[in-house]
């Protein structure tokens, strides 16, 4: 894997060792997370953060285990860091950090005191709620070593204050059960319980959300570390809090192995392409319900059209088509009148896209081919065909053929039914009602795809067919524009018209969108250099295309400030790295170069989320990273546009 390694500049300067941030996940949806420098940032930065009925419904517990060391001239050195509703940055361990390092996905500090140096590693066990902090005495004197459990227990998204409820602390051997939640083990527990007060998230501040909140101090672990290779650990888990985990190096050595397992079982062609698989490993989690994906970390949980486009990357070119045959069968038994639900991050189940349901066409078709799993494409082959007949005759939203042209249209009051689907007070920013280019696209790649199926299934096919073949020739004459490039909504309600009225115009800006007209197996166009030169122009940045090119007047260079101004950016220039996997599919169809397109995203790999790859950038130079720092269409289309050049 490619070497992640920071030097006392980054990690002392909280400009920029507290804008790296470092995930580990559970296998469950759960994850522990936070900083370079230390510091949280976020409301959501945690060591035990716990998954509830689905990935999105996540408990904070542990908070941070702050370590203090003892010399032996009697001077307490404090190597934590919290930042608070004063503007006091106090303790400020990160000053005193000569190194972090992220070896085998997991992250490592080193502090250096004078001659005393300690070593900090944090593990997940894989498959339950439970992390692993251990400290080691690297060189020095003998030192003793206090480490500080800030807790909390409640959601994620929110937060919690000294004027409510103190946590229940029950004590139990070797450490103490939280709230009845999550228990704390390590050496030589002093319980304490108070509130810290108006503990400050500045991330969360500049995402126009409330900032602070109150923690919980529990009490603290002790032990000594009296000769170099010693140890003080503290493992805090959830779940089955009787059954105690291994000891806490035994989780940092197994999960240690079981990454490199991973990463070899996918066979990776250099290191970027190792770091890409580990990365990918982290948004496959298992449910109750079987595999699943979440879309990323730290606020997300499933979503069916994430998980469908992410699909081939995070399956395909990883080894893991069992897990993915079992997710595949899992979705299309939530088939509803055509259409894929689409899980909530609230818990709701919703028909919501108009995409989602596509994608799953396509993620079923690719499984069959790149697998040769048949089985599963008989199986599952009279649900897509209903998938078919439904939007044939018409189902939610206006989702539905039209008749004259074969074309799919979609659209309704109030919603946003596209991968673009950002809205502000209610209202749908890029509605794109009318027949979008990359909905047609996909839906010919699915009509073409499914006639394959049949046809491997012994199955009449000439339905399928005559239905391509019409939305083939269709495509073919109306998305073509006369200003170089393809439109990227035709028969959209004119300005001047409500929804539904007429007339229509087609809508030339400039987006995206097209390249699944040129990148999926079965696109409707051949890609030209002439016109994927325009798009380049427009819109390719470092970390991938634009949503809106520039010279656009609703074009949003910057994806910052509060919900409004980020949702109302979203879509509308803010760059999307996971777009770089179609743009490479179509300029390897041009017969263009492909292999610097990903140069800027891999040296993203160590600027952001550590190790992954972000949801969004800045449409402005520098292209900032934005949005979740760990986000699984990002990896996945990177992995697999990567794979790609083999």
């Amino acid at each position: 894997m490619i070497d992640i390694r920071f030097g006392p500049q980054v990690c002392g300067a909280l400009t920029s060792g507290a804008t790296r941030e470092w995930v580990v996940a559970d296998g469950l949806g759960g994850y522990a997370m936070g900083t370079v420098a230390g510091l949280r940032t976020r409301r959501y930065h945690g060591l035990l953060v716990v998954p509830g009925e689905t990935p999105a419904s996540r408990t904070v517990g542990l908070v941070s285990l702050d370590p203090a060391v003892l010399l032996p001239s009697g001077a307490r050195i404090r190597l934590g860091a919290h930042e608070w509703a004063s503007g006091d940055v106090d303790p400020r361990g990160f000053e005193l950090l000569e190194r972090f390092d992220l070896t085998d996905g997991l992250p490592r500090w080193r502090w250096r005191i004078g001659d005393v140096v300690i070593e900090r590693e944090i593990a997940m066990r894989y498959g339950r709620s439970c992390v692993a902090v251990v400290h080691r005495l690297v060189g020095g004197p003998p030192v003793r070593l206090e480490l500080s459990a800030a807790c909390t227990w409640r959601d994620a998204h929110g937060e919690r204050r000294a004027d409510g409820p103190a946590l229940r602390m029950d004590r139990v051997d070797g450490g103490a059960v939280i709230d009845g939640a999550f228990r704390l083990a390590g050496p030589d527990w002093a319980p304490e319980g108070h509130w810290w007060r108006g503990v400050h998230h500045r991330e969360e501040a500049a995402r126009g959300l409330h900032p602070s909140e109150d923690l919980w101090y529990a009490g603290r672990f002790a032990g000594a570390l009296d000769r170099p290779g010693d140890t003080v650990s503290v493992l805090a888990w959830a779940g089955d809090l009787a059954e105690e985990p291994p000891p806490a190096t035994e989780v940092v050595a197994a999960a240690r192995r079981r990454n490199r397992q991973v990463v070899a079982a996918a066979k990776p062609a250099d290191d970027v392409e190792a770091t890409l698989t580990l990365a990918a490993d982290a948004f496959v989690v298992d449910t109750p319900r079987g595999p699943d994906v979440v879309a990323g970390y730290p606020w997300f949980g499933a979503w069916s059209r994430d998980t469908m486009i992410s699909y081939e990357g995070l399956f395909l070119c990883t080894g893991r088509a069992d897990e993915g045959r079992a997710l595949l069968r899992a979705y299309a038994a939530t088939l509803s009148e055509g259409m894929l639900a689409n899980t909530a991050d609230t818990g709701r189940v919703e028909y919501n896209t108009v995409d989602g349901t596509l994608w799953f066409l396509h993620a079923v078709s690719r499984h069959v081919t790149v697998t040769g799993d048949t089985d599963l494409g008989d199986e599952l082959l009279p649900a897509l065909r209903a998938v078919v007949e439904a939007h044939t005759a018409g189902t939610r939203y206006g989702i539905g053929v039209d008749p004259a042209d074969g074309l799919l249209a979609q659209g309704a009051p109030g919603v946003a039914l596209t991968w673009m689907d950002a809205r502000v007070y209610g209202v749908p920013v890029t509605p794109r009602t009318g027949k979008p280019v990359e909905v047609n696209a996909l839906w010919i790649n699915g009509l073409a795809g499914l006639a394959e199926l049949s046809e491997l299934a012994g199955q009449d096919a000439t339905g399928l067919h005559r239905l391509h073949g019409q939305a083939l020739g269709s495509f073919r004459d109306r998305f073509p524009s006369a200003v170089g490039w393809l439109h990227d909504v035709v028969d959209a309600p004119a300005p001047a018209y409500p929804l539904g009225g007429a007339p229509h115009h087609d809508d030339d800006l400039l987006r995206p969108n097209q390249l699944l007209a040129w990148s999926l197996p079965y696109a409707p166009l051949e890609p030209d250099a002439a016109t994927l030169g325009w798009v380049a122009a427009g819109l390719l940045t470092p970390l991938g295309p634009r949503s809106l090119s520039p010279d656009a007047p609703e074009f949003a260079g910057q994806h910052r400030g509060g919900p409004a101004e980020r949702d109302g950016a979203y879509h509308q220039g803010t760059v999307w790295p996971w777009l770089l996997g179609p743009y490479a599919d179509a300029c390897r169809r041009a017969e263009l170069p492909v292999d610097e397109l990903f140069v800027g995203v891999e040296a993203h790999l160590s600027e952001y989320g550590l190790g992954s790859v972000s949801e969004t950038a800045d449409g402005s130079a520098p292209h900032a990273a934005t949005g979740c720092p760990f986000q699984a269409w990002s990896v996945a289309e990177v992995l697999r546009g990567r794979r790609l050049r083999r």
